[in-house]
């Protein structure tokens, strides 16, 4: 129980660090949202590299880089997956310094249900009435604010869609955390770095040439990617994966709640009706997930010779 204890502590900082982020990333504002994800990428492997090295880590790191040179499958695959967050990444970016906050909540809070959607296509999983239920409220509620917008929320779902498929992609790939982002940034690192060559040539990058606190909370920017992912790698394996899943919603809450009341974003009637149909649909999954889980766990305790044939 103590150890589970923790992981509720990990990982809600985990989720909370997260959900303030946007406030970070505004300070940054004046600086192209380009050239604050090249930093990211750009700091985030140094950090986390150093790190590594620091808690001794560094053997398996390059066993896990031997590792993936030797299956060209998964190399490629992790590459893939580095790309993918990279988008995911840029778009949150973009919208947060773009005064889009609440389409980047909204991105977070339909997060599941399409990676849900996705292991339907891809890993053949099967729905539960309560969760086509919940498709059909979300669905709803996106279609609702597409109405009321005149536009569709590409940003949202480009969002949501890029980390759910990152996700997706990450199953079939089994690394840590910490070790996992330091190769997935270094896939992106030769583009980055090119690209801040690149600023510097046209005279165009804001690192070193605007002012001091510029230049840290770009630095910095490196150390905040790194830090949730190294207190969610402690944090996730001590609670069940039911209890990340309600967790979740803690980072896209404090969003919403930033987005609206720190920087008087937008959100009317129209929008808590929108927002309301996500939040029933999230209600329904959450809750039979959770029921599915209790299910699982029961019959591991009852019978588990039984539950292991069945797996």
């Amino acid at each position: 129980m103590a150890d589970e204890k923790k992981g509720i502590i990990y990982t809600i900082l985990t989720y909370a660090m997260w959900g303030v982020l946007p406030i970070y990333w505004k300070q940054l504002g004046h600086v192209p949202s380009d050239e604050i994800l090249a930093a990211r990428i750009f700091w985030a492997f140094w950090v986390t590299v150093a790190f590594i090295f620091v808690i001794g880590g560094h053997k398996k790191l390059f066993a896990d880089l031997k590792s993936l040179w030797k299956s060209k499958k998964a190399f490629f695959t992790l590459m893939l997956a580095s790309y993918l967050i990279t988008l995911n990444w840029f778009l949150y970016i973009f919208a947060v310094t773009n005064d889009r906050i609440v389409e980047t909540s909204m991105a977070y809070y339909i997060n599941p249900l399409v990676s849900m959607l996705l292991g339907v296509f891809f890993l053949k999983e099967k729905l539960t009435p309560a969760i086509k239920i919940a498709f059909v409220l979300a669905a709803i509620g996106v279609g609702i604010l597409t109405i009321s917008y005149g536009a569709f929320p590409w940003m949202a779902l480009g969002m949501a869609f890029s980390f759910a498929f990152y996700g997706l992609i990450k199953k079939t790939i089994k690394l840590n955390a910490l070790r996992g982002l330091a190769l997935e940034t270094l896939f992106v690192l030769p583009v980055a770095t090119a690209f801040y060559v690149y600023l510097f040539v046209i005279d165009r990058a804001a690192f070193t040439t605007v002012n001091i606190e510029t230049d840290g909370l770009l630095i910095l920017s490196g150390a905040v990617t790194a830090l949730p992912l190294v207190l969610f790698a402690t944090g996730a394996p001590l609670i069940p994966m039911y209890m990340i899943g309600f967790l979740q919603y803690i980072a896209p809450t404090m969003m919403l709640i930033i987005g609206v009341l720190m920087y008087g974003e937008e959100f009317n009637r129209t929008s808590l009706i929108s927002f309301s149909f996500i939040w029933v649909a999230l209600i329904l999954f959450t809750a039979s997930k959770m029921a599915e889980a209790r299910k699982i766990r029961r019959e591991k305790v009852s019978n588990p010779i039984a539950y292991s044939k069945k797996q």
